[in-house]
């Protein structure tokens, strides 16, 4: 019995590649320099294709037309076409649950790292002024009592709230609707929660609902003493009006794993020295890489074997 050929839309972990190459016919879009000849000649064939930050795109999905299934590496799912897939009765598939802990260890990490100054803290030390100046200055104090409102309270989230409530602090949330099970009070407007909290986390997934939202009102209303931290998607930002918010000090302080069109950084943030900016690492450990891999090749492996997906997005309902 021939294997199910798949395609790798971009370059992957060798974990992931050596996994699908195990199992299934692979083919690496990257290998081939005339990438519409390869496609009208192996895109008859392609049943699966397995991606990463480069994503899926409508144009892509039509010159594949046996395709059944998108595995997608990592929880944020924006650069694929879900609305092209569903169209097409194609199951998307990402890698939730692998990687929470990890994340919200890096969200912590990043508010602790903004409201205590430790970047600055170390740059201070590095530069041989506690010796020429004295000791750093003393800073705005610890997260205990200090309220934490997330934007996005979905797995990634409720680890942070847990991470936050063990520092001392109040938890609020703002999404799309308030859940009925958790005891975090819900605020319908994203601005009257900014006005409520101390620190602002954004833990949202990308896409057009939530391009922008946290803008130049939203960081006012954040006000001087806040902090803003995101470690969902860039796009939730504008990050023009983030850059002149710290300028100003609008805002106390950021601390930011993402960005808008990575890995470019604009020059107006990387001038913040209220800034700390991470290359988006949040999830980049070796574990937790290799858990998303392995979770990427099980939903491709079900899915020809069983005609079950592991963990299928909600746009790409799959039907049993």
């Amino acid at each position: 019995m021939s294997r199910p050929e798949v395609l790798i839309a971009g370059p992957m972990l060798p974990y992931v590649v050596d996994g699908l190459e195990s199992r299934f016919t692979v083919h690496k879009i990257w290998e081939h320099d005339d990438r519409d000849a390869f496609l009208a000649d192996a895109g008859k064939r392609i049943r699966g294709v397995a991606c990463s930050y480069t994503g899926v795109d409508m144009a892509l999905i039509n010159q594949l037309p046996k395709l059944e299934i998108i595995s997608n590496f990592g929880v944020g799912y924006d650069a694929v076409d879900t609305k092209a897939a569903a169209a097409r009765g194609i199951i998307v598939t990402h890698t939730p649950g692998v990687l929470d802990d990890e994340v919200a260890d890096t969200g912590l990490a990043l508010m602790l790292m903004c409201v205590r100054e430790l970047p600055a803290a170390e740059r201070y030390l590095r530069a041989g002024r506690w010796v020429k100046e004295g000791p750093y200055p003393l800073t705005r104090g610890s997260l205990k009592g200090r309220t934490l409102g997330i934007l996005g309270l979905g797995r990634i989230g409720k680890q942070v709230a847990k991470r936050a409530e063990a520092c001392g602090m109040s938890i609020v949330y703002h999404g799309r609707s308030e859940q009925a099970d958790v005891p975090y009070r819900y605020f319908a407007s994203l601005t009257e929660m900014a006005k409520a909290c101390d620190v602002l986390i954004s833990v949202a997934p990308g896409g057009a609902a939530t391009h922008h939202i946290i803008n130049a009102a939203v960081l006012s209303a954040l006000g001087p003493g806040g902090y803003f931290v995101n470690i969902g998607r860039g796009s939730v930002v504008d990050e023009a009006a983030l850059a002149e918010a710290l300028d100003r000090r609008v805002i106390a302080g950021a601390g930011l794993d993402v960005y808008e069109f990575e890995p470019k950084v604009p020059a107006a943030l990387m001038a913040c020295d209220n800034a700390v900016l991470l290359p988006h690492v949040a999830s980049a450990s070796i574990p937790t890489r290799n858990a998303m891999g392995q979770l990427v090749i099980d939903n491709l492996v079900s899915w020809f074997d069983t005609g079950h997906p592991v963990t299928p997005v909600p746009e790409t309902p799959f039907k049993a």
